[in-house]
């Protein structure tokens, strides 16, 4: 399955991302590779808890 990340700068230098097609997968990182493990994680998350429609 393929996601796409929508990924902005925050004034404070961090990254902030939220996957599109999952509108509840929210996270953020100090840089982008932090940022898309984050994101993993909070995918993961979502899915452990049947957040996502499986």
């Amino acid at each position: 399955m393929k996601l796409t990340a929508i990924i902005e700068k925050a004034e404070d230098g961090w990254y902030v991302g939220q996957i599109e097609e999952v509108p509840a997968a929210i996270s953020q990182g100090k840089t982008i590779e932090e940022l898309k493990s984050s994101l993993v994680d909070a995918l993961k998350l979502l899915w452990d808890t049947d957040t996502i429609k499986k």
